[in-house]
C-alpha cells in the first residue's frame, strides 16, 4: 500500500515520470488493457483464463481468485491453453513488464491475450476478492 500510494504520488507531481514509465516499460500499444470491474465479471461469468506472471511466492501471499500461476519466465512451456477463451494476465501493477511480456509472448503463438490494465496491488487495495495459497 506504501509503495502505490508514492507511485500514485510520484505521477501526480513528479514532471515527466509518464515518460520514464513509457521509456521503461516499453510501447504498449495494442497490449488492450482490460479493467478490474471488467475482469470481476469475466471471472463471474467464466469465460476468461487469468495468468498471474509474477513469481510463485508473490502468488502464494495472495493472488485473484481463478487465477494460474505461470511466471513469465515459465510462460514458454504452457501447453494447455485454449486458444478460443480469452487470457488476461496481471503482475505487480502499471509499471511492471512481466504482463506486458506475457500478453506479447501469447499473441505470438496466436493466443487472444490481454493485460489487466494495472496488478495485483490495485486490485486487493480496490477491495476486490483476493486469495493466498498455491492453490488457482
Amino acid at each position: 500500500d506504501v509503495w502505490a500510494a508514492l507511485r500514485d504520488i510520484a505521477t501526480e507531481h513528479v514532471a515527466g515520470i509518464d515518460e520514464l514509465a513509457d521509456a521503461y516499460v516499453g510501447n504498449r500499444a495494442g497490449l488492450e488493457p482490460v479493467t478490474r470491474r471488467e475482469l470481476e465479471a469475466r471471472l463471474k461469468a467464466g469465460d476468461t483464463i487469468v495468468l498471474d506472471v509474477r513469481p510463485s511466492a508473490e502468488f502464494e501471499a495472495g493472488h485473484i481468485p481463478g487465477a494460474r500461476s505461470v511466471p513469465v519466465s515459465e510462460l514458454r512451456r504452457l501447453r494447455s491453453l485454449s486458444k478460443e477463451t480469452e487470457i488476461v494476465a496481471y503482475c505487480r501493477g502499471p509499471y511492471c513488464v512481466y504482463a506486458d511480456e506475457a500478453v506479447r509472448q501469447l499473441r505470438r503463438r496466436r493466443f487472444n491475450a490481454r493485460r489487466l490494465e494495472d496488478g495485483y496491488p490495485e486490485w486487493k487495495r480496490d477491495g476486490l476478492p483476493i486469495v493466498a495459497g498455491a492453490g488457482g
